[in-house]
């Protein structure tokens, strides 16, 4: 079999034609976009596509993707898969979401250092690093990034929570001046644990510091329906992370549905982030089959 390129990709991603463009130009639309008020919007987390990225598209073409595959508002980056962050290439990728009427939600940023580390100056060069990724999101009309807590074992858990909070509170000392967001995600380690995720909010104690529950990303012993609730009082964003779905549309590694109304019940309306990573789905079908359970809840 053809191994697919690029442009196979974007030719079999249900390209709207220019005559469909101009007519929801005429009516003040994009396509796809929604119509009257919902509970919350959907965003495409790159994530979802991240084992086509490179073979089939570039960060570039995800504005467009969201848009023409997938019919979503919204666009979740992950900064490694930024091609060349410069200045005329973020002024070209905040053009595409402008033309094809996509928000550009948040950067998952990863690799720029452990914010728990047991060494000072590895922390101080942490907060540093993530910086750019701050003017890069506020450049590109994003509300924030989703840091993390940090991986180093060294140390108690109580230590490695409260060097993570001097961390961002000097990295939130950065983000204020923009108006930015930070989120740490339960991305592993002591940050999937629900208590000690909570005890950095309350420690940073920032009103743009807070949570991004991913519902994913909790080991066995984690009731993950109650560790969503206990992070949805900070949550600025949400990762609809999902699985291997069966064909009838069902998922058996947990209830999205039942996980979606924890969400709902605690009162967000913002964007929530399909996040695919199954395997026995291709990712454009985790992504559809994901975005249908989400559709029926957002009227």
């Amino acid at each position: 079999m053809k191994k697919p390129n690029r442009r196979d990709f974007l030719a079999s991603a249900g390209l709207v034609s220019a005559a469909a463009l101009t007519a929801a130009a005429a009516q003040g639309q994009t396509p796809g976009a929604p119509a009257g008020n919902k509970k919350f919007k959907i965003s495409l987390a790159a994530w979802s596509l991240h084992r086509s990225w490179r073979s089939t598209w570039f960060n570039l073409d995800l504005p467009m993707i969201a848009r023409q595959r997938f019919g979503i508002d919204g666009v979740e980056f992950v900064n490694s898969f930024f091609d060349l962050p410069r200045s005329d290439y973020l002024k070209e990728l905040k053009k595409r979401a402008e033309d094809y009427g996509v928000t550009l939600v948040l950067i998952m940023v990863d690799g720029e250092g452990d914010m728990s580390h047991e060494d000072k100056r590895e922390r101080e060069q942490a907060v540093v690093n993530h910086r750019k990724w701050i003017d890069i999101a506020h450049f590109l009309g994003c509300h924030g990034i989703r840091a993390n807590a940090g991986y180093t074992t060294v140390g108690t858990v109580d230590e490695r929570v409260q060097r993570c909070a001097d961390s961002f509170s000097k990295l939130m000392e950065y983000a204020d001046t923009a108006g930015m967001n930070v989120m740490i995600e339960n991305h592993g380690g002591y940050s999937s644990i629900p208590e000690k995720l909570l005890t950095v909010m309350k420690k940073v104690n920032n009103p743009h510091f807070g949570t991004l529950p991913d519902w994913g990303n909790f080991p066995p012993e984690v009731d993950r329906y109650e560790a969503i609730r206990q992070m949805m009082p900070y949550a600025k964003a949400v990762s609809a992370k999902c699985y291997d779905f069966k064909p009838d549309g069902s998922h058996p590694a947990f209830d999205i549905e039942r996980m979606l109304k924890v969400v709902l019940d605690a009162g967000y309306h913002g964007f929530i982030g399909i996040e695919y990573e199954g395997e026995a789905n291709s990712e454009p079908e985790g992504v559809m089959y994901c975005k249908r359970i989400l559709e029926k809840y957002q009227m």
